[in-house]
């Protein structure tokens, strides 16, 4: 199965081989040996390339998520004693690098005073393997089979804006009253459609207004700056409406949750620092993330 996911990753027979340090003969036996074993064949082969079979798509995440649960137990009796050390890369978005990020990584490195955390902050796509990026954190629920995702939290989101504009234009009371309003929208995520559920019925609006971003932190500036109704996740949103900056609108409708992951490319030899850092966030941050309780 290790031999199976590497040729996946690497692209060909003969990388395989090298990242694994053994012949392509030999890549070539295991993944005979693999076919035999499930009676399918994974892989298309041709002089020029590879590619997987419709069995092979499905295989493919259930070799990764076996190979993970063995790796966890090979973990259990390594490194049990030992601190991690070393440096850490980790890409996350701008603003939850902001928000949150940017503390957690304080407070580990003062727990662990070996290591040194170096965040790659964006939105735009990475790769992992060719940008050397240790961890991604990623809001979404669509996660890359490709990787290997541990999920660390939650995100919802709220629409919100500052009383002073509610007070010149009014307050929303059911989603479609958006209409009227001048919405800021993300310029790549729901810049048009902003979807919402009330006791199991979904409500799907067509907002529009002067100001879209690429970023969510510009967003919720140019709300706080009075310019409209913003769409905004929790953990960005929280301290605002906790101060009364800005007001939480249409508290009863609710917005598509998603989850926060930590992503990495392998679970093979996995560096303790990794594991540390992602059993850190995930106790930090947890299913019911201090950033809500303005809900509740």
């Amino acid at each position: 199965m290790r031999v199976f996911i590497e040729v996946v990753d690497q692209g060909s027979l003969t990388a395989a081989a090298d990242k694994l340090d053994m012949s392509r003969a030999m890549v070539s036996r295991y993944l005979a040996e693999l076919e035999a074993w499930l009676g399918v064949r994974l892989l298309h082969r041709s002089t020029r390339s590879i590619g997987l079979s419709s069995a092979g798509q499905d295989a493919l995440p259930r070799c990764r998520k076996m190979l993970e649960l063995a790796d966890d137990v090979q973990g259990i009796t390594h490194n049990l004693n030992a601190a991690p050390h070393g440096l850490i890369r980790v890409a996350s978005s701008n603003s939850f690098a902001q928000s949150h990020l940017a503390a957690a990584a304080a407070a580990f490195v003062a727990q662990y005073p070996d290591t040194q955390v170096e965040l790659i902050v964006g939105d735009r796509s990475i790769n992992l393997v060719e940008e050397r990026i240790d961890l991604a954190i990623r809001i979404t629920n669509d996660v890359d089979p490709n990787l290997i995702a541990r999920k660390l939290s939650i995100c919802r989101s709220v629409v919100c804006a500052t009383p002073a504009y509610l007070a010149k234009h009014g307050t929303p009371l059911h989603p479609e009253d958006l209409l009227q309003h001048q919405c800021l929208s993300h310029a790549f995520f729901g810049r048009n459609g902003w979807r919402f559920t009330k006791n199991g019925e979904p409500y799907m609006v067509n907002v529009a207004g002067a100001i879209s971003a690429n970023d969510a932190n510009v967003i919720l500036q140019a709300a706080l700056a009075g310019a409209g109704i913003a769409h905004q996740p929790t953990f960005s949103a929280a301290p605002y409406i906790e101060s009364g900056e800005l007001v939480h609108l249409l508290p009863d409708y609710q917005s598509d949750e998603l989850g926060i992951y930590g992503l990495y490319t392998s679970r093979r030899h996995m560096p303790n620092i990794l594991r540390s850092l992602l059993d850190f966030l995930a106790e930090r941050f947890g299913s019911k993330p201090g950033w809500d309780q303005f809900l509740q």
